[in-house]
């Protein structure tokens, strides 16, 4: 077998006998050795590739949390929408930016939040939210529990406060909350020391699902001026929709929300926005399409008789789509109740659907919350 040295003993290319391809072996003090081919049969192609993935891993773990940096965004939680202003979400946007280009190398991790403890306190069942914060959490290097509340103490008579207070006195860094009564997540941000993270609080607010949003508005159009937005479904229900218009209209979006008279509350249009009760003219101009998840069990024999009239009048396809401009997109926060909410073909048309583009900008998203948050907490104290 053939080896070169290339950083002494700790980056090496070595050929084995019944190979053309060179591989490359990492080792960095006190850390388990890296190997993986360099893909090339060439000697010098391969010490470029070998010397490039030693400079990204060893920036990586040269990068620390610098705690003098001053964010725009102040506050140590992120429970509410409404009270974001714009700088404040552009804030949130920028600092996404770097982890957009960060997830996309082979290597997704640095010890940024290393020693910090993060916890997951789901009260409601949400695969898609919580493992991305789970994925956020862990790229960035904290130790991430997730609680499992189903089976907790909470379920034997422990009130919410008791079971707030015990999570606080094992010191955690951030609490990650999604229950189903509204404003809960302002309340325990009120009694424990941790950072709080608002999940989804009952109807009321979704804080990250409403800036993974926006990002992915902004790497499609650059823009948010003038942009043009139907929000469409169970809207009286949808905390999604709400954090969608109090951010959306913040940075300059027209926000139309669409949906049957009894699911749209009476008090939305107090915020600025212009209400449909058919798909035809709500979708008029509109440059995105967002869908709202239905639960059916809202739906069904309450407002409409059955799934099919319900997609007939209010899901959404390429028809109902044409309605909108020419090259509109379409959006959906997930999970989907396909052929219910919007045609199965439509939601993977990757010409017009930006729903896994939704998934990937909501890691980026998260990593930055953790970010903000925990540097405020050690900058400005509680």
């Amino acid at each position: 077998m053939k080896k070169i040295n290339l950083k002494d003993d700790q980056l090496q290319l070595y050929k084995r006998e019944n190979s053309k391809v060179w591989q490359i072996k990492l080792k960095l003090p006190r850390q388990k050795a890296i190997r993986k081919s360099s893909g090339s049969k060439i000697l010098e192609e391969a010490k470029k590739t070998a010397l490039n993935k030693y400079n990204e891993i060893l920036i990586t773990k040269k990068q620390k949390f610098d705690i003098s940096k001053n964010y725009n965004y102040k506050k140590i939680h992120l429970v509410e929408s409404k009270k974001l202003n714009k700088k404040e979400i552009e804030c949130f946007l920028n600092e996404s930016e770097k982890y957009i280009r960060f997830n996309k190398k082979n290597i997704k991790k640095f010890n940024l939040l290393e020693g910090r403890s993060i916890f997951n306190l789901f009260f409601e069942d949400s695969t898609r939210t919580r493992t991305s914060f789970e994925v956020a959490a862990k790229r960035l290097g904290a130790d991430l529990i997730n609680v499992a509340l189903k089976d907790s103490s909470i379920n034997k008579g422990e009130t919410l406060l008791d079971t707030m207070t015990t999570i606080n006195s094992m010191s955690p860094d951030v609490l990650i909350i999604r229950h189903p009564e509204e404003g809960i997540s302002k309340k325990i941000s009120k009694t424990v020391k941790a950072c709080v993270i608002n999940a989804g609080d009952g109807s009321h607010e979704h804080p990250t699902q409403a800036l993974l949003d926006a990002l992915t508005i902004k790497k499609k159009f650059k823009k948010f001026k003038g942009l043009k937005i139907a929000i469409c479904g169970d809207i009286k229900h949808s905390r999604v929709a709400r954090s969608n218009i109090e951010i959306l209209s913040t940075l300059g979006c027209y926000i139309n929300v669409i949906g049957p008279k009894s699911l749209i509350p009476k008090d939305i249009q107090k915020l600025g926005i212009n209400i449909f009760h058919n798909m035809k003219n709500g979708l008029k101009k509109c440059d995105i399409v967002m869908m709202l998840r239905i639960q059916k069990e809202r739906i069904v024999g309450i407002h409409m008789p059955n799934e099919k009239e319900y997609f007939k009048k209010f899901g959404l396809d390429y028809k109902k789509l044409a309605y909108a401009k020419k090259n509109a997109f379409v959006m959906h926060p997930g999970p989907m109740n396909r052929g219910v909410e919007i045609d199965s073909e439509l939601a993977d048309d990757i010409t017009r659907s930006l729903i896994q583009e939704q998934v990937t900008m909501g890691v980026a998203v998260r990593m930055a919350c953790l970010e903000i948050l925990i540097n405020n907490r050690d900058k400005y104290g509680n």
